[in-house]
This record gives C-alpha cells, structure tokens and sequence, in this order.
C-alpha cells in the first residue's frame, strides 16, 4: 500500500505567523530582563538610527546593531532564560490567527525567523507545534557569553538551508512576505506560495490544531515595549518609584481600614464584590478564606477590605517581606503534619487566609489547589482576587521577591478586584463525607468559573520548572554555589 505524501509548510515568523514584521519590542524585552535598564535605554536611544538604516535598504546592518546591543556580554543561559520564561506571553499576544490556521493544518511545519533561534525555538516549537526552526546562531566565547555577533550563513543561504530539509521532495506551501530577505530565499521552493494578505483565502480542509497557551511567564514589564511604550516606561519609572515610596509608607502608618479609601487619592484602586462574612464571635472557630493568588498584596488587600487584619499563611517569602508586612503572618514548613497543627491552633484564635496554590499565575488560570485547608475546617469562604496593572508586573519567579509590593505600587493606576463567595455548604465540605481532594477540586472550580479563569493540574513545581529549571526551592547550598560560580567567572576574566 502506497504511503500518502507528507504536506509540508515553511513559515516566516516576522510579518507572517507574528503579525508585527518588526523584531525590536523583543530585543527590547531581552536587554531589559536579561540585563537591565541601561541597556534597555541604550538599545532605545539606537531605534533612530536602525530605523534609518532600514528605511536605506540596509535592514540587515539594523538588525546586526539590534541583536549587538541586545545580548553583548550577556550569558548564553540568561538569553535562554528570557527565551524560556518572559519572550512566548509576547510571542503569543502577537500571532496571526489567520496565518496560523494555515500553518497548523501541515503534517511538517518549519519556520523561518531573521531573530537568533535562541529567542525563538522555544515558543515556535511548543506552542506553535513546529518540527524545526532556522535562524542565526549567537556567537559565544569560551567562557558562554555571547559577542553579540550571529554567525554568518553566506557560503549556506537560507534557501540551501530549507532544501536541505527537504532532500526527497520541496516544502508543499511557503508562508512568507516576497518583500523580505527571508521571504524571498525560501519560498520559490515551495510548490505553492501564499503571502500574509493572502491567508484568509485558504481553504481549511484539514485539522486545525489549537496553540499550546502560555500559562507560566515572567519578568516585569505587562506590555510588549514598542519605542513608544519603551519610552513611556521610562520616563515613567522615575515618578513611579517616589509614587510606590509614598504609598507605602502611607499604607504603613494608617489604620488598615482606611487603606481602601485612601487609594483612590494616589490613583489606586480596590473593587469589592459579594458581602464578607462578619467578625467571628463567641467561641466559633475562625473563618478560613481562601482565596486565589494573584499577588503577594492578595492577603493584605483582603484584610484592608474586612477591616481588620486577618493572619496569612505563608510558604517562601523574604524576611523583609515578613518585617515590612502590615499583617500577622505565619510561615509554613511545607511538613504536612506540621503544617496542619499550626493552621488549626490560628483557626481557633480567629479568621485565617489561606492561598492553596501556593504560588501566584499571572495569566487567567488557577493551579491545582492543595487540599490541606479542606481537611481542617468546614467554615471556608471562598476569596476570588484578581488584579491590573499598566507597567509593571507585582510577581517574580526568577528575580528578588521583595521588590514584588514596590513594583505593584509603581504601576500609575493599580486596581484590585475582591469578590467574596458564600461560605460552601455542609454538604460540599468533608463533613459530609467528601474527600479533601474533592472539596478543594470544587472550590477551584467555582473560583475559576468566578474570574473566568480555567482549570489546570499545573502545581507550584511546575510553574519554577518552566521559569526557571528547578523546583523553586532554594537553599543555602545552592546559594554557596552560585557565589562560587561567579567567583570562578570573575577569575577567568581576570587571567
């Protein structure tokens, strides 16, 4: 019986799958997160003159001066770290719908990107389910930084490149624009061509494959930073930190309960949804909220909401953070049984906060939920939170956790959203005869269907597994260690 032939595409990622054909917002997220502002203002001052040398027919000399600024001196693992962790939200945000439906309806996809493959291997091959991706290559000394040159390809073009791919039979479509250099390479080998403009057009007669969404990301910046939007967020930074400065401290010195009130005055906040629960009284055991988990502020908002301050459960904060915090807080050990005791003994003192993801997600997804609060107490009042921000993102798996309220409260207009469930019923408590796991699946639930968020399995150890390569536990080996690889760094630069 005859194999049927493989349909095979080759795609363009700028201008085609990505709708914006210009790559510089993301050698802009690059040197911001992977290096710093300094850079990030210095590869903004260079926009004029790459923008000159595009305009003069010299684009590739542009992106030459992109990716140098970008990425010199930067340690390969850094750029991966960027490339893993902050650039597929953008990435994502960016996708032509149309030029996708077209590019997952292929047996074999490839895709063909003017950008370091390092950026974009990445998000091409898990979310946009391609087999192979042909870019540049970084150029790296013996040491893993990069020089900020790309290796150059002119004794194997990009066309020889492609071909090679396809030894036994050319690519059956090319997605590209005849206008760029990548475009124009690739797509006379294909059997047929289709441009941007054109992708509507195409029929749909095989399966349509859905992207793998981007559930876990990081950094700090909440928009992809165009020129102008670069420029904006720094001219803004400076104002922004005096602004977190004043409402911190202000925050810090008023009584809790005048906190929402006072908000409004320095351009925050705080929506209030539902009717909480009264004060415990008499000799009733304390109210366990629990909430999503947004911020590390998601315990504090609550609590300036009730009026009082309500103790909060938790994990892996920083010391300063515990010092700094205006609210009662009780660090877990993550011993289960240990865990369990010193949640009780604070339930029967009063109303406690609980964030059984034990970790905050950006994106409008919810963890899976720990079952350990179900088994404690049937008096459980269910906290939706969410939060928006402008600027700056208040979370952080990779960077320093305590810069987390300050970069909250930089943000021009940062609004807080708490809706308060009814207390669940007997019923849908362990009292009834419902496993832990069950409750906590039912209250994830109706917290999602709440936000409009999905449901995953995803846990605290997968969100630092795809952030930053480990479990998220850092210990005081770990970081003896990375004292001493940096020490070893600075003596080999020193010989």
């Amino acid at each position: 019986m005859k194999k049927a032939p493989v349909e095979s595409v080759v795609a363009e990622l700028e201008g085609t799958l990505l709708k914006d054909p210009d790559p510089f917002s993301y050698f802009m997220l690059v040197a911001f997160e992977a290096s710093g502002l300094i850079r990030f203002a210095s590869l903004l001052m260079l926009w004029p003159v790459i923008r000159l040398l595009d305009m003069m027919g010299m684009a590739d000399a542009g992106l030459k001066l992109m990716i140098f600024v970008a990425v010199v001196g930067v340690r390969e693992a850094e750029i991966e770290s960027v490339s893993r962790a902050v650039l597929p939200k953008f990435y994502m945000d960016g996708i032509d719908t149309e030029a996708w439906k077209v590019f997952s309806s292929y047996d074999k996809r490839v895709v063909v990107t003017k950008t370091p493959r390092i950026m974009v291997e990445r998000f091409v091959k898990k979310h946009l389910r391609a087999d192979e991706v042909l870019g540049s290559e970084l150029v790296l000394n013996r040491f893993g930084f990069a020089t900020g040159f790309v290796e150059e390809y002119d004794i194997r073009p990009l066309s020889d490149r492609v071909a090679k791919l396809f030894v036994d039979e050319p690519p059956s479509l090319g997605l590209g624009r005849p206008t760029s250099a990548a475009g124009s390479s690739f797509l006379s080998l294909c059997k047929e061509q289709v441009h941007p403009s054109m992708t509507s057009n195409q029929k749909q007669d095989r399966q349509v494959l859905r992207p793998l969404p981007v559930i876990f990301h990081d950094g700090r910046l909440v928009k992809r930073p165009t020129p102008l939007t670069a420029l904006l967020i720094l001219l803004w930074i400076p104002l922004g930190i005096l602004l977190a400065i004043i409402r911190i401290v202000v925050s810090l010195m008023v009584p809790i309960w005048a906190i929402p009130y006072l908000s409004r005055l320095f351009g925050g906040e705080v929506i209030v949804k539902g009717k909480p629960p009264p004060p415990v009284s008499g000799g009733n055991t304390g109210v366990l909220f629990v909430c999503t988990h947004r911020t590390l502020l998601d315990p504090v908002v609550l609590s300036t909401v009730l009026r009082r301050k309500i103790p909060a459960v938790t994990y892996s904060i920083s010391r300063l953070t515990e010092i700094l915090s205006p609210i009662p807080t009780i660090r877990l050990t993550r011993i289960r049984e240990v865990d369990a005791e010193k949640i009780k003994q604070q339930l029967t003192k009063g109303d406690l906060v609980v964030c059984p993801e034990g970790t905050t997600c950006r994106e409008p997804f919810l963890l899976r939920f720990s079952a350990l609060f179900a088994e404690l107490t049937d008096r459980i009042v269910p906290v939706a939170m969410n939060y928006r921000v402008g600027f700056f993102h208040a979370t952080t798996a990779g960077g320093w956790k305590a810069l987390d309220p300050i970069f909250f409260f930089m943000n021009p207009r940062p609004v807080y959203e708490v809706t308060f469930l009814n207390q669940l019923p007997v019923e849908a408590t362990c009292s009834s005869g419902k496993s832990p796991h069950d409750v906590a699946n039912y209250v994830q639930r109706i917290l999602a269907a709440t936000l409009g968020f999905e449901c995953t399995n995803f846990t605290r150890k997968d969100k630092y597994r795809v952030l930053s390569g480990n479990d998220g536990t850092v210990s005081y080996n770990s970081i003896i260690d990375q004292f001493k690889r940096v020490v070893s760094t600075f003596k080999l630069f020193i010989h």
